[in-house]
């Protein structure tokens, strides 16, 4: 890997420096009043940013129906969840759920208490929903042995304070997408423990699959290891309510169908993880991160 220039590792130290201060000033703070100015400021800045045209783009492709009007207001409110749950990374530790007074309610804890009675380990799967933070934390705050997958930051020390701050909120057992955490994901689930994912990003070496009706590269790694090792998928999405408040709702896990053709078998599903990332997002449009580039830039 090249070695990044002068300019470039000043540039990350400013923004490691400019994140530790906001993390500090936003602690100061409660969960909901900074929630609320992170909503603020992304409702204020997001939506006359240029990389907020993939989103519109993406919107009017899925919902063609939807009028200039409603397309805004979804942006709109993309971007005050965006920002809410940006701040909200200072609070992930004082995180309750299902307790009197907490900010998240979790429906759907049977089928969590049924995979791990199961023995068989499983794969948790969700989508960039509200503070798609919330699900590998509420798993470890019911005692499941959880590995989160996630994307590093193109910032090296602003992914250490990222991780730093899921750490000291409770999940400690994180797995950077590539190479070394494919290793570290087939190590943990061949003891039959829980590995917790977001499947609905691009990824041109994936399998091509449809997504509201259009072909779409989509990640396998969800489909390949529960087809691997026969543990079940579980299914889970998370909607902010308001403000700072939560539902994850975890659905009944399915399995992967064993057929003759291993591809094909790892393709169906893939489709199906996608229809259930579609039905969450048209019932909840602005609950999505539309700001990826999940479909060829001509399509």
């Amino acid at each position: 890997m090249k070695a990044p220039t002068p300019y470039r590792r000043l540039r990350r130290a400013a923004e490691a420096a400019l994140m530790r201060g906001l993390m500090a000033l936003l602690r100061r703070l409660s969960v909901e009043r900074a929630s609320a100015m992170g909503g603020a400021i992304g409702r204020a800045i997001g939506p006359h940013l240029r990389v907020t045209r993939h989103a519109v783009r993406n919107l009017r492709a899925c919902f063609p129906e939807k009028t200039g009007a409603e397309i805004d207001g979804i942006v709109t409110s993309m971007w005050d969840n965006l920002g809410r749950t940006a701040f909200e990374y200072a609070h992930l530790g004082q995180f309750r759920f299902n307790e009197p007074g907490s900010h998240a309610e979790i429906r759907g804890m049977q089928y969590v208490d049924q995979v791990i009675t199961a023995g068989q380990g499983a794969i948790f799967v969700s989508g960039h929903f509200a503070n798609w933070e919330l699900l590998a934390l509420a798993l470890v705050r019911h005692h499941v042995p959880v590995m989160a997958v996630y994307r590093a930051a193109s910032n090296p020390l602003a992914d250490e304070i990222i991780t730093a701050l899921r750490n000291e909120a409770g999940t400690p057992h994180l797995a950077p997408k590539g190479p070394a955490g494919a290793r570290m994901l087939l190590n943990w689930i061949k003891e039959r423990k829980f590995v917790a994912m977001l499947a609905d990003q691009k990824m041109n070496d994936g399998v091509e699959a449809p997504f509201f009706s259009r072909p779409a590269m989509c990640p396998p790694a969800a489909a390949q290891l529960a087809l691997r090792y026969g543990c079940p998928i579980v299914f889970a999405t998370i909607r902010r309510t308001h403000g700072a408040h939560f539902v994850i709702e975890v659905q009944e896990p399915f399995y992967i169908s064993r057929g003759a053709d291993r591809a094909q078998d790892i393709r169906e599903g893939v489709i199906e993880i996608n229809r259930r990332l579609e039905t969450f997002i048209r019932a909840h449009p602005a609950q999505w991160l539309w700001l990826h580039r999940r479909w060829p830039e001509g399509d």
